[in-house]
């Protein structure tokens, strides 16, 4: 019998099909109008159809789309230079995503001991619950058996430990370990938040044993918690961290950065992308840092955060049966929830209000960075409707 679609069933797609965006909303094919808190999995950190991006977008691609890197592209001159002048990092590499974001970090980390003549050094510590993407090294850093079954053996050189367990940590050092990579805030994971304090920790430790600190802040960066990197709010900085959703606003893009000594052993021939950095990605990257680096806009995701976070709270002291615990900062957020979160995600889309699933029966909430408090307050609303709704079939089930 055929297959009712010549797609690969990888997908549980919710049947919701859409033919456009404005800002924060999401417009269906049959006109109906969703206020979008996924936002591609916090990917659309602009929201939807943003003219500067567009204007971008479109101006570029009258020009040239690709070249390759065989040769100089100056959009990553730019892109490059106004990142390393708002972060740690000294180098940069471009991607197409997060995942090939991670791969060039952990290639950066352990090809920084091979060239030190340490090659033995290539373990990488990784922390249950996370998720670093879906290639074979990445899976094999995340841990999770359910994305690792079936594909062969694990790829060695991960060794995970507890979360937030730093006696774990230190136990696992061994002469063999290069590096400890960590996620500010886990999101798949379930907006798991680590401490500043474990966080400097981490710093402060591998600095004593000579380990690289790699960062993934492919979900926490670019604004999305109110600093421009998640890290920040802790006062450390990492040696490698691995970038993209929010960087492209939609448009695939990621990026590698780290420091001129981490990127020591990166030397011509040991790392490419065919794809990556090309003319298109870095006018879109460009003009998502010109809004993202604007006066205003991380304090306007702080301040919108708190309405976001007040009214959360509310909502979880008047519908206890339903929401557990409210996780998470800036325009991170997530709903543990007391229900199976799949019946909350469903009540939540019935009040035409788009959330993302997490672990830990969670779902989380990763509005545009340009969403007002207004539209924070109708998200709100929403939220309450579910909750409302879902506690009285709580109730008619047990009566």
């Amino acid at each position: 019998m055929a297959a009712a679609t010549p797609l690969y069933d990888t997908y549980a797609r919710a049947p919701l099909r859409f033919e456009r965006g404005e800002g924060v909303w999401l417009i269906a094919e049959d006109g109906t109008r969703y206020l979008d808190f996924a936002a591609g999995v916090a990917v659309n950190s602009l929201g939807h159809a943003h003219p500067h991006l567009v204007s971008a977008l479109k101006e570029q691609a009258e020009k040239v789309w690709h070249l390759s890197n065989l040769y100089e592209v100056p959009g990553q001159e730019s892109l490059s230079r106004r990142l390393t002048e708002a972060t740690f990092a000294d180098k940069v590499f471009f991607t197409n995503s997060g995942a090939e974001a991670l791969e060039c970090a952990i290639k950066t980390a352990r090809r920084y001991h091979f060239a030190k003549g340490q090659p033995e050094k290539f373990h990488i510590i990784t922390f249950e619950g996370a998720f670093h993407g879906r290639t074979l090294a990445t899976i094999a850093a995340g841990g999770q058996a359910k994305y690792l079954e079936g594909f062969g053996p694990k790829a060695p050189g991960f060794y995970q430990v507890p979360f937030d367990d730093m006696a774990a940590l230190k136990a696992a050092i061994t002469e063999e370990t290069a590096a400890i990579l960590i996620e500010p805030i886990q999101g798949e994971g379930g907006i798991r938040t680590v401490s500043k304090e474990f966080l400097q920790e981490l710093r402060a430790l591998c600095d004593e044993y000579g380990l690289l600190l790699v960062l993934d802040e492919v979900q926490s960066g670019v604004g999305r918690t109110g600093k421009l990197f998640a890290h920040e709010w802790a006062g450390i900085t990492p040696d490698i961290m691995a970038v993209a959703k929010g960087i492209g606003g939609g448009f695939p893009l990621g990026a590698c950065l780290a420091t001129e000594e981490a990127a020591s052993g990166m030397v011509a021939g040991t790392h490419g992308s065919t794809y990556g950095g090309n003319p298109l990605a870095m006018a879109v990257g460009n003009a998502v840092l010109d809004v993202i680096l604007a006066d205003d806009l991380l304090q306007h995701v702080r301040d919108v955060s708190l309405v976001f976070r007040q009214g959360l709270a509310s909502l979880a002291d008047r519908f206890p049966d339903v929401i557990e615990e409210i996780r998470g900062e800036g325009l991170m957020l997530g709903i543990k929830a007391k229900v199976p979160s799949a019946d909350l995600l469903k009540a939540i889309r019935a009040e035409r209000l788009l959330a993302v699933p997490a672990g830990e029966n969670v779902i989380r909430l990763l509005p545009p960075l340009i969403t007002t408090a207004e539209e924070a307050r109708e998200g709100l609303a929403r939220l309450e409707r579910a909750a409302e709704q879902l506690t009285a079939e709580r109730r008619q089930a047990s009566a």
